[in-house]
């Protein structure tokens, strides 16, 4: 049984510095010092028989820093196998993570997140008691990095008072530690709302063939996912199902189907090496929550929506290593059927260097893409085309030359609003006319934050179910 998260954090400053432990809502106060000033936040997100997932949120309160390896040990022999978001290895109980190549600079009040997946005794997984980074320790001194006299901050400008020590600062709006809540939003709660199997028995499956006939059984059904699973082609998805991944649940070679059918949940799975799409939503499909999958090196499509389904949501995903990410509407011709639908909500998710169609869009309208995190995609963002209209808001895009725009390809232009998005490396995009209303109650996350808020929480493996 998965046990509920727990927080440690630890703050260090140059001159002085507090680290605090939190656990099941204690607080305890101890100090800390260390040459650059640096906030830790050490999180395990669920944890399992033999396994957990770790989150860590680094805020660097000093100088800048370019390039970055924070440190710690366990004490009770567990070991790290999978990361995202840095490189981790582990010699013996010490563990190291590095940066990777789009989160090495960390300006003052800078942060960055990263993740992992480790094992453990299932007897004891005691929290790292001590970190450093760049070889610097943040573990309870609080002697400062040069011999000076600590005084009390003087008011206006005047000198403080000798023989007190100073306080350190707080950041006064640090990026969560946590991610925040991950529940259904957006046009999946329309229509009736989407609640897949919720209610019905479980079943667990470990092979293709057991999928395969769970996926297309009638009625109404939860399925979890167990190990990786090997297959090719599409597998049939009906109506009224939940499809859960356990701990490291991974689908290798096929993908899933929604065909004409509704109601349907599919979380916290990793997807890789597919042959058609990973998951395809098509044929007046209507009511789909795709949430928290990793999705990784495919043929086709990652998550494509198309000819007339509706009342789709796809929120915390992360998509790397690959091309063609999230197409919405498959065709110019097919406006017919696919005019008054096509209504998609894309949050919360991690474009890691997909490349293009993040997403792409025809008819659509209103499309809302709100609140991710696009970083160093080659090709582009998002497209608006064939008269669609989507609303881009409160999205933070880093080393993307071409952000968002009218028209792609053959397809001709759509309709885009562009508002409350942060750049970093990236120019403002294409925008025009007019978009349709949102209808359904939504939270804007700070454009500014979404960087740290995504990579802390999106992708498989960040949440329990």
């Amino acid at each position: 049984m998965r046990t509920p998260q727990r927080r440690m954090t630890l703050l260090a400053t140059t001159a002085a510095a507090t680290a605090a432990l939190v656990t099941g809502g204690l607080l305890t106060a101890v100090s800390a010092q260390a040459a650059a000033g640096c906030r830790v936040a050490y999180s395990v997100a669920s944890q399992w028989p033999g396994g957990f997932t770790g989150n860590v949120t680094v805020t660097n309160l000093g100088d800048p820093v370019s390039g970055w390896t924070l440190r710690w040990s366990y004490g009770a022999g567990q070991q790290v196998s999978q990361a995202w978001g840095a490189t981790v290895t582990q010699s013996g109980a010490q563990v190291s993570a590095t940066n990777v190549d789009y989160n090495g600079t960390l300006a003052t009040n800078g942060s960055t997140s990263f993740g992992f997946n480790a094992s453990w005794n299932s007897s004891s997984n005691p929290d790292p008691t001590s970190f450093t980074l760049n070889n610097v320790a943040c573990t309870g001194g609080t002697t400062p990095t040069t011999p000076t006299t600590p005084s009390t901050p003087g008011t206006s400008g005047t000198p403080g008072t000798p023989g007190t020590p100073t306080t350190p600062p707080i950041p006064s709006d640090p990026p969560p530690s946590v991610p925040p809540p991950t529940g259904l939003v957006g046009w999946a709660t329309q229509n009736g709302g989407t609640t897949g199997g919720s209610g019905a028995p479980t079943t667990t499956v470990s092979n293709a063939s057991a999928l395969t006939s769970a996926l297309n059984a009638t009625g109404a059904a939860v399925i979890r996912v167990s190990g990786t699973i090997s297959c090719s082609g599409m597998l049939r998805v009906r109506s009224n199902k939940t499809i859960l991944g356990n701990s490291g649940a991974t689908i290798v070679g096929c993908g899933l189907n929604v065909s004409g059918d509704r109601n349907v949940i599919i979380r916290n799975l990793t997807f890789r090496d597919w042959n058609d799409d990973a998951i395809n939503v098509q044929e007046s499909a209507t009511n789909v929550w795709i949430d928290h999958n990793t999705f990784s090196n495919g043929y086709d499509g990652a998550v494509d929506v198309k000819r007339g389904s509706d009342f789709v949501t796809v929120s915390w995903n992360r998509v790397f290593n690959h091309d063609k990410t999230m197409l919405l509407g498959h065709s110019d011709d097919n406006g017919a059927q696919d005019t008054g639908h096509l209504r998609v909500t894309y949050h919360h998710n991690w474009f890691d260097g997909s490349r293009q169609r993040n997403p792409r869009v025809r008819f659509g309208n209103p499309v809302h893409v709100y609140n991710n995190y696009y970083r160093a995609n080659g090709g582009y963002g998002v497209a608006s085309t064939e008269n669609a209209g989507v609303l881009v808001e409160g999205n933070y895009f880093e080393n993307v030359n071409d952000t968002y725009h009218l028209g792609e390809a053959d397809s001709g232009p759509g309709r885009l609003v562009a508002r409350n998005n942060h750049f970093v490396n990236s120019p403002a995009g294409q925008t025009g006319g007019s978009v349709a209303s949102i209808p359904y109650s939504y939270q804007l996350d700070t454009a500014s934050n979404v960087k740290s808020i995504v990579t802390a929480g999106a992708g498989a493996g960040r949440i329990t179910v």
